[in-house]
């Protein structure tokens, strides 16, 4: 019976999501389950019996928790400062060392509980970003309406001044190129209060799929030439969801045009979609709701973690032509959906951006 009850002990160690690491009085690991496998990159097999400072070598405010738990007794928690990196890419985790103890209080090892923070991070990171661009939408607002009085000022001044030229006068480039001109500013301050002012979404059942394939339609036919090819992978079973079909054209329409651009003359763009498993939304009064992800990637340059930090930004742009509003409106119509936008770039690797939408039918 005993044996029974430990492998059903083990059995539900096993299945915890946590990653759980269970150590002897020497330090020595005796188990890992699968999560702490995934996690730390570490495998069960080649890590039992092995001392826990040898495995995790390098990880110091790890080793440093795990050595004061097993020499004090003292239960401890981060949840801050612990990054993992050992499975080949920075995962931040929060970490809880317990002494593991006998009914007779006699201490016999200790216990490491980790927990994957990275999408509590990308969330947290999510939410900074929308402050940081509330603030400078309501700056930009301001700014907007006070630029356009004069500016429709100067228009007008610049039409009545033509009609006044003989249509010989050449003169007229002057005023034609100060109306061109008044027009593309007057442009910018538009996207600007679009960025700005809130608008009711226009809810449909929305095709993804369609939406994406109009698109790929539309940019392999302007190519002019250059070797650009797009792979998409689709996930089939994703349905059609409630969302603004205008907006959502919009949000990628933007995207597509930034990896084609960002590839050059030749390179690979891909597109593809999936329903997220770790990732839910949960509204006050509604029921959970699954997130469907489309990701649009290239191999172009990447960025540097600087232009990564400002790439939402009004007017940030690393191209030499245009506004540097299309990220910003692209963010807004993410939030306005009540999704999430994420970034992965790498320079020299491409760029990966990542659109989670609720999958609300």
């Amino acid at each position: 019976m005993s044996g029974q009850i430990q492998e059903f002990y083990a059995n539900v160690i096993d299945s915890v999501g946590d990653g759980v690491v269970v150590l002897d009085s020497k330090g020595c690991i005796t188990f890992l389950n699968p999560a702490a496998e995934e996690l730390t990159g570490v495998s069960r097999k080649l890590a039992q019996g092995m001392a826990f400072a040898t495995v995790f070598k390098g990880e110091e405010l790890l080793l440093e928790i795990v050595a004061k738990t097993a020499e004090t007794g003292m239960s401890i928690s981060d949840h801050e400062n612990i990054v993992l990196y050992r499975a080949g890419h920075p995962t931040p985790v929060s970490a809880t060392t317990s002494p593991l103890m006998l009914a007779n209080g006699e201490r016999i090892g200790t216990i490491l509980l980790m927990r994957d923070l990275t999408s509590i991070r990308e969330l947290e990171e999510a939410v900074r970003t929308a402050d940081r661009l509330a603030a400078l939408g309501t700056l930009a607002a301001g700014l907007a309406h006070e630029i356009k009085n004069p500016l429709g000022g100067i228009k007008g001044a610049a039409q009545l001044l033509e009609k006044e030229l003989p249509q010989d006068s050449e003169l007229l480039d002057y005023t034609r190129i100060m109306i061109k001109e008044t027009q593309r500013v007057n442009r910018i301050v538009e996207e600007l209060l679009a960025l700005t002012t809130p608008k009711k979404l226009k809810l449909s059942k929305v095709n993804l799929h369609q939406i994406l394939g109009d698109i790929l339609t539309l940019q392999k036919n302007g190519l002019g030439g250059r070797e650009v090819s797009f792979q998409q992978k689709f996930d089939p079973s994703i349905p059609a969801i409630l969302a603004d079909e205008e907006q959502l054209t919009q949000l990628f329409l933007n995207l597509i045009k930034n990896a084609v651009e960002a590839v050059g003359e030749n390179g690979q763009i891909r597109i593809s979609s999936r329903i997220l498993s770790d990732y839910t939304l949960t509204k006050k009064g509604e029921s959970r709701q699954r997130m469907v992800a489309v990701e649009v990637s290239d191999d172009g340059p990447g960025m540097s973690r600087e232009q990564l930090d400002q790439l939402f930004t009004p007017f940030f742009t690393t191209k030499s032509r245009g506004t540097g509003l299309g990220l910003a409106i692209c963010h807004k119509i993410v939030t306005e959906h009540r999704g999430l936008i994420k970034v992965v770039s790498e320079q020299g690797k491409g760029t990966a951006f990542t659109i989670m939408i609720p999958l609300i039918q």
